[in-house]
């Protein structure tokens, strides 16, 4: 049986408690690999530890959101790094971006894909109105996916309550972040799910960092294989 892919978001600016966090975070019943994000990125050394990593999944959450020849350079400005496995692309790029990341990456890392992020986990479908979408959440989720497709993406990154609606129309990579186990606070996110209920309606993969990383992380896990089953 296939195990439940986990990108363990390592969200802090320490190397130290990143490694202290890898070390805990271990599991032979899941698939774990792991997202760095911009506060890890931005910190010094990041990029030397990120490349040092071996047997794992490594996926690069740089959100890249640009003209299209300065994210197709910042794709080219991480060939030094080998290893990464997945980097994401904000939708609101728009397509001649994403197009460019997408041929940028192909000729970058021939092992890169490349993720779309739609509308993201903090964001409600009132919160979206002030920033001046007219359609819901869930129609412009969709509207994405479709770009996503056109564009050559491998997968996109969608909120666990948008998948059943997405799945039916973009079969590539769903990454699922904003996922809680039961009895967690939501905290700043909007649109969360549980780990059990995003694999059923379609991620492939989930995301997932305060519910696991934050008090006893072996502990945390040990709960979410047990959400799991």
């Amino acid at each position: 049986m296939k195990k439940p892919k986990i990108f363990l978001a390592l969200d802090t600016n320490k190397i130290s408690e990143t490694r202290r966090i890898i070390a805990n975070a271990k599991s032979n019943k899941l698939d774990i690999g792991y997202k760095f994000g911009l506060e890890f990125f931005y910190a010094k050394g990041s990029r030397e530890f990120i490349s040092k990593i071996r047997g794992k999944k490594i996926f690069l959450d740089l959100k890249l959101n640009d003209i299209p020849a300065t994210c197709s350079a910042a794709i080219r400005s991480l060939k030094d790094i080998k290893n990464i496995n997945y980097i994401t692309l904000h939708a609101n790029a728009g397509e001649e971006t994403i197009k460019a990341v997408v041929k940028s990456a192909k000729k970058t890392n021939s092992k890169l894909r490349l993720l779309l992020v739609t509308v993201l986990t903090s964001i409600s479908n009132s919160s979206i109105k002030k920033i001046g979408h007219t359609k819901s959440i869930k129609e412009l989720v969709k509207k994405q996916a479709l770009l996503a497709k056109a564009c050559g993406c491998h997968g996109i990154v969608c909120a666990g309550t948008d998948l059943k609606s997405v799945k039916k129309i973009f079969k590539g990579e769903i990454v699922t972040p904003g996922i809680r186990l039961k009895g967690d606070s939501a905290g700043d996110q909007k649109r969360v799910i549980g780990p059990k209920e995003a694999f059923k309606n379609g991620s492939t993969a989930l995301v997932m960092g305060r519910s696991i990383i934050k008090g006893n992380i072996k502990n945390n896990i040990s709960k979410l294989i047990k959400e799991l089953k």
